[in-house]
């Protein structure tokens, strides 16, 4: 019987631990999407308490906790932080087969050194213990344990970038860089919504935003922006991919019409949203920029917890819409007319895995190895069938020798972790390959690839 959370945890052979420890274990991280909040990076937090630190913000233990039992009050109400911090450790042991039982002992561990189960009967030992030591491990600090060399967080066109600038300033040697998020400035679902959203762009453009041109020149702006302070990547949360027929002139009648308040039908919203991305696409093209697309989440699915705790509650999940057709013809405008940047797709449906796989085997062009990518298990899939599901798909569609590995679309400083687990599944596929005579044993070969998945393919990729 294997030691749970052992040295060679997840690996199943002997060549799957030479692959880890001799080469993919040390290897730095590029965490090249996250949620991280770059003022708490900025002003190198130290956490109050465990539950600052791990539980708020985190939907993955609020969704597990609801599904225990545990009174909304105590998870996201005003009970107070050690009391939360009981009810997670209570619920931790129903969380078994759940990848939220092997991150929450990993991120024990390390950086806490904290061997023991997460129950109960544990719960005050382990939260004086990690809180004894949270003077030691400020943003900053756990940043450099983990071995980061660059993240890049979410932010939206608006926003300022001051802390951004504020690291760039500093003498912390992790490199912080924003990504351009512009969802909002497709939201046109919500018209007041989105209305108040194009006169905020206009304010941080200094720019009127009255005609769609105008609005276009502020995005374009932001985006100039962006590059200006160290962006090279835009991010795009939508729930499938748009590819309706628009002119200039039809989004310049479709935005009159969400000025004047007036909501768009269902073929102009897809045309407005389809013609918005495609120019932002060009400009990512022209920049040099990698573009993500994360695709197939449907979201707010609670409208009484959304009213109570807000956006991000833990309340979405995986979607169904059709994609295949709508990619396969956004991809292709873009590059028909040589603009298609290098991109990253991830699919949060895993019956559309194949589809995204091969779909992108489609624009690959020969200038870059590995441009259009299928990237990581996302949100529901992050965890070890998800992420071996689609290195599998990955492996049977394209190279995975090309992958440029993992990220941890997390809020928490702790997640970092993850970096190791998606690093262990893959050495364990691997050494599973070689040990089954399905690959040879060319260690120095197989560890290289180890090492270009967990690090340099990042490197070379995205090109900081």
């Amino acid at each position: 019987m294997k030691q749970f959370l052992g040295a060679d945890f997840l690996l199943q052979t002997e060549t799957a631990k030479q692959l880890f420890h001799d080469y993919a274990k040390e290897m730095p991280i590029i965490d090249y999407h996250n949620h991280l909040p770059p003022d708490e990076i900025a002003a190198n937090r130290q956490f109050e308490n465990l539950t600052a630190m791990w539980l708020k913000g985190d939907h993955y233990k609020w969704r597990a906790m609801r599904a225990n039992g545990v009174a909304e009050e105590d998870i996201t109400g005003n009970t107070d932080d050690y009391t939360k911090f009981i009810r997670w450790a209570e619920t931790v042991p129903y969380t078994m087969r759940n990848p939220l039982y092997h991150w929450t002992h990993m991120e024990l561990l390390n950086p806490f050194g904290v061997k023991q189960l997460l129950d109960k009967d544990s719960a005050e030992r382990v939260y004086e213990h990690c809180n004894e030591q949270l003077s030691k491990w400020t943003t900053q600090a756990l940043l450099q344990h983990f071995k980061v060399d660059t993240l890049c967080t979410t932010d939206d066109p608006c926003d300022s970038l001051e802390h951004h600038k504020e690291i760039s300033r500093s003498s912390f040697k992790v490199r912080v860089l924003p990504t351009f998020r512009p969802d909002r400035a497709i939201g046109v679902e919500d018209v007041a919504a989105f209305n108040a959203y194009a006169d905020k762009l206009g304010a941080a453009a200094g720019v009127n935003t009255d005609t769609y041109s105008q609005f276009i020149d502020a995005l374009r702006s932001r985006h100039d922006y962006f590059h200006a302070n160290g962006g090279r990547l835009s991010d795009h949360g939508i729930s499938t991919f748009y590819a309706g027929n628009f002119t200039q002139e039809g989004l310049a009648a479709s935005y009159a019409k969400l000025r004047k308040g007036q909501p768009l039908t269902p073929e102009e919203a897809d045309a407005f949203k389809a013609g918005t991305l495609h120019i932002i696409c060009e400009w990512n093209h022209e920049r040099g920029w990698v573009q993500q697309f994360h695709v197939g989440a449907i979201r707010n699915n609670n409208s009484r917890l959304v009213s109570r705790v807000g956006a991000d509650a833990g309340v979405d999940s995986i979607g169904d819409w059709q994609v295949a057709q709508a990619m396969s013809a956004f991809l292709d405008r873009l590059d028909k007319k040589d603009k298609l940047a290098k991109t990253v797709v991830y699919n949060l449906n895993p019956a559309y895995n194949e589809v995204f796989a091969t779909m992108v085997g489609n624009f690959q062009d020969g200038t870059v190895p590995g441009k259009m990518q299928f990237g990581s298990g996302w949100w529901f899939l992050d965890q070890k069938d998800g992420m071996e599901k689609q290195m599998n798909t990955l492996s049977n569609m394209g190279l995975l020798s090309r992958f440029v590995g993992m990220l941890t679309d997390s809020r928490s400083f702790l997640s970092y972790s993850r970096h190791e687990y998606f690093r262990r599944i893959l050495c364990n596929l691997i050494g599973n390959d070689v040990e089954n005579g399905e690959l040879p044993a060319d260690i120095k070969w197989l560890g290289k690839m180890v090492q270009d998945i967990s690090y340099n393919n990042a490197r070379s990729y995205f090109g900081f």
